[in-house]
């Protein structure tokens, strides 16, 4: 993942003479790593001309038009129409907007007030939103799995979450588990779809590959399964399958 460093945030305190500890004079306190415990702008000043939001909004258009890796400081405050050192009193660094742009995927979910008390049918509910919402973003599967976050948004999807397998019994910690193999499946899952896009002639070559392997006779098990009648499965006939033994699997007791 990549990452820049603050001008203001790594610099030695002990550069600035004010910054030194002296007799009688107290400590000012570290500021918080995550960017939720900052304040998103205090109440002295003119109202600033960008917020936290306008900034993931940004960011989320160069990465889906030209990939994460083309997401950087500049490039976003280019799109703003801002300088870039300026960005760094809304963002203080480059992983600071990766959970804004995180966060701000998270407010897609499109979540009932309620649950309907039919876990299964929730969690496919669910599973399909997320599905749905990777594809849109096709970089936003690798930085879930890279750089997991919690933001506003994404409380509000693991409080639904936690509503939904209420009913299953399983303790609190056992349905946050369960929420991790969840989204971990619906990563891989989209990940999967977006590498056999990219790559038709080389999933073209391994079928071949595993064929002519099947056909040798020494893997026994790999050629029962090369002799599966019918045409291959659609993704979405595919995704509902293995969908439902991963529920059967996180849902266990």
């Amino acid at each position: 993942m990549p990452s820049s460093s603050t001008p203001s945030s790594t610099e030695d305190p002990d550069s600035d003479p004010g910054n030194r500890s002296q007799p009688g004079r107290p400590t000012p306190p570290e500021a918080p790593e995550l960017i939720w415990l900052r304040p998103e702008r205090t109440g002295r000043g003119p109202r600033p001309a960008h917020s936290r939001g306008s900034i993931a909004a940004a960011a989320i258009g160069i990465a889906d038009a030209e990939g994460l890796d083309a997401v950087s400081m500049r490039r976003v405050a280019g799109a703003l129409g801002a300088g870039t050192m300026s960005l760094y009193n809304y963002v203080p660094k480059k992983e600071h907007l990766l959970d804004l742009m995180l966060d701000a995927t998270a407010a897609e979910y499109r979540l009932p007030p309620e649950p309907t008390g039919d876990v299964r049918a929730d969690l496919a509910a669910l599973a399909h939103q997320q599905l749905a919402i990777f594809r849109r973003h096709p970089w936003l599967p690798g930085l879930v799995l890279a750089r997991p976050g919690i933001g506003p948004n994404a409380l509000r999807y693991t409080d639904h979450f936690l509503a939904v397998t209420a009913p299953t019994g399983l303790s609190g910690g056992e349905r946050m588990e369960a929420m991790a193999m969840f989204n971990g499946f619906i990563c891989q899952f989209a990940q999967y779809e977006q590498t056999a896009a990219a790559g038709a002639k080389w999933q073209a070559e391994m079928v071949g590959y595993l064929g002519q392997a099947a056909m040798s006779g020494d893997y026994p098990h790999l050629a029962q399964a090369f002799t599966s009648p019918g045409p291959p499965a659609s993704p979405e006939t595919v995704f509902d399958r293995t969908l439902d033994r991963v529920l059967r699997a996180v849902l266990a007791p």
